[in-house]
């Protein structure tokens, strides 16, 4: 990854892991929390693809493994959120626009689905069972609904910002300073060739017509004769 993204990233998935942590994980509401780091990695996937969604998605997952209160193994939501983002990634749009609302309110609610089902398998591959004592059917719900009412007010803004980082002005300033130079040394080259040839054109031109002229007086003279 560049460094843009790299600083883009990090500074975004602090944010929002605070911000989860501090806050909405204190509303005590019912059901699930709404999981604000799982939307942040989704917006930066959309935009940076499947290689940097996986990338950003295992950073930001590692991140809240260790942070605290974390009750669970450290690499749990690694793992989920490295394969949300990867996913989330392939669906990337060619010009890195969405044109609808609806393809990234789709991917919000199947990551929010896929995210909790994976996290409750990993849990029970290791020996969690948490997800069965509070009822996975409501997790799911609650989940879904959560993060599709918060993906409005956060989804768009990210993407927002990861599609203007990846302009760099100073990188286009030099581009284009470098392909006008290229194009201007194209064009001298090509126009002193082209006077060149104009001026050879010119010259030939000049002659033949001395030529006829002279052919002309002569053939005058003949006749005057």
């Amino acid at each position: 990854m560049r460094l843009n993204r790299i600083l883009l990233s990090s500074a975004l998935v602090v944010v929002a892991l605070v911000i989860q942590v501090s806050v909405l994980s204190r509303l005590h509401l019912p059901g699930a929390v709404p999981d604000l780091l799982l939307l942040t990695v989704l917006g930066l996937a959309m935009v940076y693809g499947h290689v940097g969604g996986s990338l950003v998605g295992f950073g930001a997952g590692l991140l809240a493994d260790l942070a605290p209160p974390a009750d669970h193994a450290a690499g749990r939501y690694a793992l989920v959120l490295c394969v949300i983002g990867y996913l989330a990634g392939l669906i990337k749009p060619e010009t890195g626009q969405v044109r609808s609302a609806i393809g990234p309110m789709a991917v919000v609610v199947a990551a929010a689905l896929g995210s909790t089902l994976l996290y409750a398998g990993v849990g029970a591959l290791v020996g969690d069972a948490a997800a069965r004592h509070v009822g996975l059917p409501g997790l799911l719900i609650s989940a879904a609904v959560y993060d599709l009412l918060l993906a409005p007010f956060v989804v768009p803004g990210i993407m927002a910002l990861a599609r203007r980082s990846e302009h760099d002005p100073l990188s286009e300033t030099s581009a284009a300073k470098q392909a006008t130079d290229i194009s201007s040394g194209w064009l001298s080259s090509g126009t002193g060739l082209r006077i060149g040839g104009q001026r050879g054109a010119l010259g030939g031109l000049k002659t033949k017509a001395r030529a006829r002229s002279t052919r002309a007086g002569r053939i005058k003279g003949v006749k005057r004769l």
